[in-house]
């Protein structure tokens, strides 16, 4: 279901537009991918839940289901929308933002800009999503809110917030009234950079609305003494008479860290816990092996079994501070300790594997976590749900049902964010440090001047990209690599093989192994030969690249004129 609206845009943009000369057709992608590690036991789970570039995840129970939303930024469609049994499974079932129209964004903004820490809440049959949008075009930095009665979709336009500051999340409280907390500039003075609050303001869901005055709950943090930075990600629950406010603090670095406060009414005063925080892995030795880091941005969930449980984010670097795969959801029991709850005690690990919520199993859910292998031959008329873009598209430049078909784009990869248009660039997160990305290309339909092959990105300052170019005497095989801003937009070349003539087709591949990064090529299948060895995957590390998002891969086709 996923794009069809979407694609019904495009499919007028192109009627308008009339088709471009050439065309790259993907048959397929493959993947492979297993990071090694402890396997979970019959009655265990691993951790992460959702592997790959899914942070800020936001979790409710609705019945006898769970649904979960994570973080986007610049990608499009945008606010992947999870589904769950056993809170171990997880279903994506579609995308809150899937319309072009529905939330213009990122064309002329950096990949990191746009859709961040979305939230996700239920009421009287009607789901909400609440959700700041990092400078959207005319309006800035804004907050808003989308409904709907499925969640699969299809979700309402945005309802604007007339509120400042970013990460609004809803409360609905028992007698029916609405809240919404977020984080924001403090009252009064700001003593230092990173000094954040969080208030609270009363929500009205006939208007979608904000009503009455906003108070402020929480000034710079637990400690306000120790000057802790940007206290963010606020969620408001209640349990046995009291409110509990939680809210990350630290940033989404190392020092990550998560923090409870309760009250015993909604709007304060709010005590901090004095065993916070709730969840950190900060002061842990550096140097442990496997570690699980920047653990924070949590939300509580409540089974049907009454057991306690909360989603939130982590990485896993492989060397120092260094992850490719940005920020991913993890799953830990919460114990309740004297009225306060507790994710995990100060100085444990977060552990890889560990006993399952004592729910219903959902074996027929594909893994979105662990061992893995599928291939995508593009053979429905829309995207699966997992595919993203760079931005919302304004012309029509891919279909599906036969393969993917790609018109190649004058933007280069490294010309995005710049208001110069949109790459024509199709992507799925990558999910493993350790994994073989491949793609198989019909190059026959390319025009001379035209490059299509497959890209591994990090951002736009550091990418690879390996692919087919076509020139006036025939075709070569050619490797580019972008890693910093004074590279040239299209990639620097590092290995090119001309070819005898046209192949009828090429297959790419991508072996990653943590930094290291091996590209094959072949025209024939099976009968890989290299195009490039031990190159740095480091350079797409979070460390490296700067940013807070995850690698993603997949076809991607650019016209000479954006190339170099």
């Amino acid at each position: 279901m996923i794009m069809k609206r979407c694609l019904a845009f495009l499919a007028g943009c192109l009627l308008a537009t009339g088709a471009h000369a050439g065309e790259a057709l993907f048959t397929e992608v493959a993947y492979t991918g297993d990071d090694d590690g402890p396997a979970p036991g019959a009655t265990q789970f691993r951790n992460p839940v959702i592997a790959g570039f899914h942070p800020d995840p936001s979790a409710i129970r609705v019945g006898d289901d769970y649904y979960l939303v994570t973080s986007s930024f610049g990608y499009f469609p945008g606010l992947p929308v999870f589904h769950s049994t056993d809170l171990v499974s997880w279903r994506q079932i579609g995308n809150a933002i899937d319309r072009p129209e529905q939330m213009p964004y990122g064309d002329g903004e950096e990949l990191t800009r746009g859709l961040f820490a979305a939230t996700i809440s239920h009421h009287d049959g009607t789901f909400y999503i609440a959700n700041t949008c990092f400078y959207c075009p005319g309006r800035g930095m804004g907050n808003f809110v989308v409904t709907a009665r499925d969640p699969a979709g299809p979700w309402s336009d945005p309802h604007w917030l007339d509120i400042d500051g970013i990460d609004p999340s809803l409360f609905f409280d028992d007698d029916g009234r609405a809240w919404l907390v977020n984080n924001g500039v403090p009252e009064g003075e700001m003593r230092y950079d990173g000094h954040r609050a969080i208030f609270i303001q009363e929500f009205d869901a006939e208007t979608l609305s904000l009503v009455g005055p906003r108070l402020q709950l929480v000034d710079a943090g637990v400690d306000p003494a120790s000057n802790p930075e940007h206290v963010e990600g606020p969620h408001v629950f209640r349990h046995d008479g009291w409110y509990y406010l939680t809210a990350a603090e630290g940033g989404t670095g190392e020092q990550h860290a998560q923090m409870i406060w309760r009250s015993r009414a909604v709007t304060g005063p709010y005590e901090a816990w004095s065993g916070n925080p709730t969840l950190t892995q900060r002061d842990l030795d550096p140097a442990r092996t496997d570690p699980v880091t920047s653990t924070g941005h949590a939300q509580f969930v409540r089974a049907q079994d009454d057991s306690w449980w909360a989603v939130f984010l982590a990485t896993r670097p492989y060397r120092g501070n260094q992850y490719n795969l940005g920020r991913e959801t993890f799953l830990l029991p919460v114990q309740w300790r004297e009225g306060w709850p507790v994710i995990l005690a100060r100085g444990e690990r977060v552990p890889a594997v560990l006993e399952r919520p004592a729910l219903p199993r959902d074996a027929a859910t594909p893994p979105t976590t662990g061992p893995m292998a599928w291939t995508e031959r593009f053979g429905a008329g829309t995207l699966p749900p997992q595919w993203v873009m760079l931005d919302p598209p304004k012309t029509a430049w891919f279909t599906t049902g036969d393969g993917l078909r790609i018109t190649p784009a004058a933007t280069p990869l490294g010309a995005h964010g710049q208001s110069r248009g949109q790459p024509a660039y199709v992507a799925h997160r990558l999910l493993h440090h350790h994994a073989t990305l491949a793609t198989t290309l019909d190059a026959a339909a390319l025009d001379a001047g035209e490059f299509a092959g497959m890209a591994l990105l990090q951002n736009e300052r550091y990418h690879y990209v390996a692919g087919l170019e076509r020139d006036e005497r025939g075709a070569a095989l050619v490797l580019l690599r972008r890693a910093g801003k004074d590279e040239p937009e299209g990639g620097r070349e590092l290995a090119r093989i001309r070819l005898s003539g046209v192949p009828a087709q090429v297959s790419l591949r991508f072996r990653l192994a943590a930094p290291r990064l091996d590209v094959d090529y072949a025209l024939a299948p099976g009968d890989w030969k290299p195009l490039a060895a031990d190159l740095d995957a480091s350079l797409l590390s979070v460390d490296t690249a700067g940013g807070f998002i995850g690698n993603t891969f997949g076809p991607y086709a650019v016209r000479r004129d954006g190339h170099p």
